[in-house]
């Protein structure tokens, strides 16, 4: 089997302005030229209000036609300076289902495409749910995550990341400082290293993890990175525009214990009564976690959208815990 990760220390990287510095085969995907790509986005406060500033995809071939073949790349695409024409042109790309996008964490990237530039980001792999079978394959402890390049290191056998944690904390402590970090250009050495080292091993994680799973694994990766893409980004249709989430493979619906049917749901709470639902120090919310097999996040003031609950997980599951809320709010 090709070695996936004897790279993933050296690799060039580009800054791209223009669509041009892109590779065709990410520009016009085509099923007889898959790729499976590293993805995240920085920006300014990035959901639906803030301002995407910069797109890192970390691209690499996953043919064996030599006649397509292009080298292995980090592409940190500059919004700021390429402008909308620039992302519209990777919009086929991030709508593909041809290209897999491997991503740490998609709602907030998804929520910041859909509503500044008409992306419905889909093929997506969540490492978040990616965390989980690396830990019940013993590839990585407890409470680690497979995002950060240190626990990469450890449980995949790589050095030690570009970027270290004091200087993520040194990018952390400048965004608290200036908001705006994202949107200064030139882009400076500390802002490329950062952007660079947020995708620069989540090809090494898909493929060491992909080897792993059995059917019904992929499968549920599929659904949850189709419902993480569209969980901020609903509207007055709902997510009728979406496309739909993959169902139920023929050769899992026959077994015993065959997957469940998995949804997102989403409940608005009345004006007021968010405090309730999450309880004091966050207790309540953490204990219908706890008890429910399900996916539950909160829209926010700052971010949005406000007062809803959004759940993702099989349907029973879901269904508990919209009444569990329910009665949290319902509940003089």
């Amino acid at each position: 089997m090709e070695d996936h990760d004897d790279q993933s220390s050296v690799v060039p990287v580009h800054v791209v302005t223009q669509p041009s510095q892109l590779p065709s085969e990410f520009l016009e995907p085509s099923a007889d030229r898959k790729l499976v790509i590293g993805f995240d986005c920085e920006g300014v406060d990035l959901c639906r209000n803030g301002s995407l500033c910069v797109m890192q995809a970390r691209i690499a071939p996953t043919w064996v036609r030599l006649e397509f073949a292009f080298p292995d790349a980090v592409y940190l695409v500059d919004v700021i300076e390429g402008g909308r024409m620039l992302v519209e042109a990777c919009k086929p790309a991030l709508e593909s289902s041809y290209i897999t996008k491997v991503i740490h964490d998609c709602k907030r990237d998804s929520e910041a495409l859909y509503y500044q530039f008409g992306i419905k980001l889909h093929r997506v792999m969540d490492t978040q749910t990616l965390n989980s079978y690396a830990m019940d394959c013993n590839d990585v402890a407890k409470g680690d995550s497979l995002y950060h390049g240190w626990t990469v290191g450890k449980a995949f056998g790589h050095p030690n990341p570009s970027v270290s944690y004091d200087e993520k904390g040194k990018v952390r402590d400048l965004l608290r400082k200036d908001p705006q970090f994202w949107t200064h250009r030139p882009m400076t050495d500390l802002m490329i290293r950062n952007a660079v080292d947020d995708v620069r091993f989540l090809l090494c994680v898909y493929h060491k993890m992909i080897e792993k799973l059995t059917q019904a694994s992929l499968w549920h990766l599929e659904v949850r990175g189709s419902l993480y893409c569209q969980c901020f980004c609903i509207n007055d249709d709902g997510f009728a525009d979406w496309p739909s989430a993959p169902p139920i493979p023929d050769e899992l619906t026959g077994q015993g214990d065959a997957p469940e049917a998995e949804i997102l749901s989403v409940l608005q709470v009345p004006s007021g009564q968010m405090g309730r639902v999450i309880g004091r120090r966050g207790y309540f919310i953490k204990s219908i976690k706890e008890s429910c097999n399900a996916d539950i996040f909160i829209g926010d003031d700052n971010k949005g959208p406000p007062n809803m609950v959004f759940i993702i997980g099989p349907v029973k599951e879901v269904r508990k815990v919209e009444a569990i809320v329910r009665g949290r709010f319902m509940t003089p």
